[in-house]
């Protein structure tokens, strides 16, 4: 007897074939490899969900790094009376268009639990993403002066709320929709998307200094940009199936089994997928049981959940004051005051700094997220990045940076510079996708949605303190920015790593036994009961035809022999 799982896959097989065939094409061209990733791969579709979702991160990481690029630029100074200004008032007005932006997403992100608790992770996102594209409209429909000004905080706030509740959502409706086994790799996706966004928005800035000088077209071609991400996830998402967990939740359960099925690319009945259908359930049962209407309050201290939020919180405090951001955020400005002379030169640096960034984020994501652990990343990426920033701190105080009008950058500059580069690599390979991994792991189903948007809404609230006090920073301490940074790295991150649990290879339903909320004894009890339930719900369903004919078992016989 073939599984019901391989009668799936030979359905999707032959259908898969029939489509390559419809256009004329011998089948034999396509490698069996390429359809076997394409029907057996269990973590395939939610894949396809976080790459429709994650836009909406790439937006997080584009305005990220686009408006430190942008006020920069001689136009904007010119456009927005700050060519002759103090000091005071440029740092001012620069960290204000920046930080203005996490001020939004913290209220955001804080806003995103009731919203998606009551509607479900789907539609809140949709929401969220409508939201984004007005903020969108009016920081590019800005002209100059102050009521242009004004008008670019007032967009970047409204897209900041945008910003905050997909920050808040889309990691836990992609953590719960992801088998156990490459949930670390998909979450992590997250950080990728971010990079590619500080990517993109680095060279978008550096085309704007070479080929547009004058004129508003300076930031509205850039803020404009932001149209096409969040255009193509506000559609995507829209085709994308609701969180099973969340529908689980919601008491949904015969269409929470379908869509957990449809996400393992297997059928209701495959063993597999009711067993894990079956966990959901007993985690679900049990809170109900145990933490019955307590909300909120619930989320800080129901059994278990303290220590996951002092955890979540802090592991969030400590990546914004690692020092990438104030990197990420002001790189022209960072890379000018280590001696890149010129904003040409410094936007040419900084994007050579997020080039580093994305293939160093993606090669860990891809290869070595699920093999190093959260735990043992996450410390010893402290403690390279601390002894990175240090060294950077010395070259900076023993060899002060020239400061040249032909465009000549000194190799003690080049060398801070590598150093820095070094630096994002540490980063990415750490601090930059685990503390969302992490978070996303630790939170009990029935307190996700509240314990992701309070730790996302703290990370927005400390990435809104660096942001607003880095350009007053970078003025102020010179050399001594990176030694501050470098401590935090080594004395405060690397402890704290050290001291807290690892939970790679473990499911959502382990958390809790992994935080004292329950016994492993309890647990197991706790699954027989939820088997028996979705069994009973199961022999109760119709009798659905799923045993095919004959090419389909010859197919599914076939498909196993080539996987």
């Amino acid at each position: 007897m073939v599984s019901s799982s391989r009668w799936a896959n030979a359905r999707v097989y032959r259908e898969y074939s029939t489509a390559i065939q419809l256009f004329g094409l011998p089948l034999s061209i396509f490698p069996i490899s390429t359809l076997t990733a394409c029907t057996v791969y269990p973590a395939l579709l939610t894949l396809v969900l976080a790459c429709t979702v994650y836009w909406g991160i790439f937006l997080f990481g584009y305005d990220t790094g686009v408006a430190g690029g942008v006020i920069t630029t001689t136009a904007f100074k010119s456009a927005f009376g700050l060519t002759n200004a103090s000091t005071a008032k440029i740092n001012n007005v620069s960290s204000n268009v920046v930080a203005v932006l996490q001020g939004g997403a913290f209220f955001g992100a804080l806003g995103s639990a009731p919203i998606s608790n009551g509607i479900g992770r789907k539609w809140t996102l949709l929401g969220f993403a409508v939201f984004f594209l007005i903020g969108a409209a009016l920081q590019t429909a800005a002209g100059s002066g102050t009521k242009g000004l004004n008008m670019i905080y007032v967009g970047r706030v409204i897209a900041g709320v945008g910003i905050g509740g997909i920050s808040a959502v889309s990691p836990a409706y992609v953590s719960e929709c992801a088998p156990k086994e490459v949930r670390g790799r998909i979450t992590g996706l997250f950080q990728i998307w971010v990079a590619c966004g500080v990517l993109v928005s680095y060279f978008v800035n550096y085309g704007i200094s070479l080929h547009v000088h004058t004129g508003p077209r300076v930031w509205r071609i850039p803020f404009g940009i932001q149209f096409i991400p969040a255009g193509i996830m506000a559609l995507g998402v829209i085709f994308c199936r609701e969180s099973p967990r969340y529908l689980a939740r919601a008491g949904k359960t015969e269409q929470a089994l379908t869509n957990l099925a449809w996400y393992r690319n297997t059928t209701v009945d495959d063993v597999d997928t009711r067993q894990e259908m079956a966990e959901i359930e007993a985690t679900i049962l049990e809170e109900q049981e145990a933490r019955a209407g307590l909300g909120w309050k619930e989320a800080f201290f129901g059994p278990g959940n303290f220590i996951r939020f002092v955890i979540a919180i802090v592991i969030f405090m400590l990546q914004q004051f690692c020092g990438q951001n104030s990197v990420s955020y002001y790189a022209p400005t960072i890379f000018k005051s280590i001696g890149y002379t010129g904003t040409t030169p410094a936007l040419l640096a900084s994007g050579v700094y997020g080039v580093v960034k994305v293939v160093a984020t993606a090669i860990f994501i891809f290869f070595f997220v699920e093999k190093f652990g959260r735990k043992w990343s996450l410390f010893f990426g402290a403690l390279a990045m601390g002894t990175l920033f240090y060294i950077v701190g010395a070259v900076f105080k023993t060899h002060p940076p020239v400061i040249r009008t032909d465009g000549y950058v000194a190799p003690a500059s080049r060398a801070m510079a590598g150093l820095i580069y070094l630096y994002v690599v540490a980063y990415s390979f750490s601090w930059g996708p685990l503390p969302w991994v992490y978070v996303s792991d630790i939170f009990p189903n029935r307190t996700r949605h509240y314990g992701l948007a309070i730790a996302s809404a703290s990370q927005w609230l400390f990435n809104f303190t660096i942001s607003k006090i880095t350009p007053f920073m970078e003025s102020a301490l010179g050399y001594k920015l990176f030694i501050t940074f470098a401590t935090i790295n080594i004395l405060g991150m690397a402890t704290f790593a050290f001291l807290i649990p690892e939970t790679k290879g473990k499911s959502l339903e382990e958390m809790d036994i992994l935080f004292g909320s329950i016994s492993h004894a309890d647990r197991m009890r706790d699954i027989q009961k939820a088997e028996q339930v979705v069994d009973n719900e199961a022999h109760l369903r119709p009798v659905h035809q799923h045993h095919g004919n004959e090419s389909d078992e010859k197919a599914a016989v076939s498909l196993e022999e080539h996987a």
